[in-house]
């Protein structure tokens, strides 16, 4: 009885002193991420791209009659990829997390009827869905980012130039497209500017980035705005 105390005792101290030598670690861990700013930024922006990536390799469950359900995971010139944004949903079922370093993104996209919708409060009629694009500045897509967006609204299906500049969102509108062509789209970096060409159509926009290239990973299409999908929408997209 008293040698099983003792080991008890012996087994209880270790234990202590384990727990004792981690939590130092992770104190002056914290402590010296909290010293540096950089350290916290550069740690949360890998957590936060691994959650993202983790998050986009979703397969879909039921894929629109017709489409494909292999992962989006590379940018292949040439290659019409389809993407469905099932009922109910914000994100498209397949995509992947892949890293750019680009001057110009160039594309085609064609949308079906399934790009007409009414949202449940009208309201959010006026939000703007997104297309395709790329965060920037080596930053999170809500800091700094380019992309097209769209939405139906007056009996037309809209493009937009939307960007993130320091957190800061800003849009225009760059022309109504037809449902069921194949429409021409690019993206360029010009400096402080991004361009944004539908077919003949050009509209710039301002870009705070510092970095020569946009530096950061792809977007992919996604519903909202505040509501969700009302029905399954399916988008072709096609790398130029």
């Amino acid at each position: 009885m008293i040698i099983g105390r003792i080991k008890c005792l012996f087994l209880y101290r270790q234990i202590s002193r384990l727990f004792y030598w981690r939590r130092t670690v992770l104190i002056l861990f914290l402590y010296t991420i909290l010293k540096k700013p950089i350290l916290l930024k550069n740690l949360l922006l890998y957590i936060t791209t691994i959650l993202l990536w983790c998050a986009c390799t979703k397969e879909a469950a039921q894929p629109a009659a017709g489409a494909t359900t292999r992962p989006v995971t590379t940018t292949a010139a040439g290659t019409e990829e389809p993407f469905l944004i099932e009922k109910g949903s914000h994100n498209c079922t397949t995509n992947g997390f892949v890293p750019v370093s680009l001057v110009e993104q160039k594309f085609s996209v064609r949308f079906d009827s399934s790009a007409i919708y009414t949202t449940a409060i009208p309201l959010n009629q006026l939000d703007i869905n997104k297309l395709y694009g790329f965060s920037d500045n080596g930053a999170l897509h809500h800091d700094f980012s380019a992309r097209f967006g769209w939405r139906w609204s007056d009996s037309a299906l809209r493009l937009f130039a939307y960007v993130y500049n320091g957190g800061k969102v800003a849009s225009e509108e760059i022309t109504t497209v037809e449902i069921g062509k194949d429409i021409a789209c690019f993206l360029r970096i010009k400096g402080d500017q991004y361009e944004f060409g539908v077919e003949d159509k050009v509209k710039k926009m301002p870009r705070a980035s510092i970095t020569p290239t946009g530096k950061g990973y792809l977007l992919y299409p996604y519903f909202g705005g505040d509501e969700a999908a009302p029905h399954d929408v399916r988008i072709w997209i096609r790398n130029l």
